[in-house]
């Protein structure tokens, strides 16, 4: 856990916990998207000043990146964990199952930091809408390699669509994502995973 020291107007510098301040900082912008959190918003939240903000992360589409980072590590790591599933139609329930119990946290903002950031984002902030697209596409690309491989094996019909299914899943944890952000609960959740399962395709 690295620690900085953090300059201070009058008196002596105030030394502070990096990781402890990125955490702070994602749940401003999970909370409010990168257009809607401010400078203010952001360094009330981590307990710095603006210079302290500019000496250890640089500016504010910088310190969005970090966070960014922080999120795919500790939020989404149930996307690695779910291509490891031994069937295609286990992948696909292990990352929606992933992705409510993310949106159904109690200690976390609802809705998905990429969706919210991405479609949020007017024509000042174009370059982050990008860098959350170009690692979403990332993403997408494991997937619809895993079930390539899963139609290869036997796992999926010889005629399954394999870039449509993805795009499937992909359209329903965006949507959990979205119905969450508007208040819908666990149930309602559970019962929308229940629903695309049963259209999964059958060998």
């Amino acid at each position: 856990m690295e620690t900085l020291t953090a300059p201070a107007v009058k008196g002596r510098p105030r030394e502070f916990c990096v990781d402890t301040a990125l955490a702070a900082a994602l749940r401003v912008f999970w909370s409010k998207g990168y257009e809607g959190a401010s400078l203010n918003d952001l360094t009330e939240a981590m307990g710095i000043t603006r210079p302290s903000l500019y000496a250890a992360f640089g500016n504010k589409e910088a310190l969005f990146r970090k966070t960014l980072d922080l999120y795919e590590e500790e939020k989404l790591c149930y996307m690695s964990k779910s291509l490891e599933q031994p069937t295609a139609r286990e992948v696909a329930r292990h990352l929606l199952r992933g992705s409510m119990e993310n949106q159904t946290s109690k200690s976390e903002p609802h809705g998905c930091l990429g969706v919210i950031s991405s479609v949020a984002c007017g024509a000042e902030a174009e370059c982050i809408r990008q860098e959350v697209l170009e690692r979403g596409k990332v993403a997408k690309r494991a997937l619809i390699e895993r079930f390539e491989r899963a139609k290869e094996e036997g796992d999926l019909p010889a005629d399954a669509d394999v870039e449509g299914l993805t795009s499937f899943i992909y359209a329903i944890m965006q949507g959990m994502a979205v119905q969450a952000g508007a208040g819908a609960t666990r149930a309602d959740l559970e019962r929308l995973i229940d629903t695309s399962m049963a259209m999964w395709p059958s060998k």
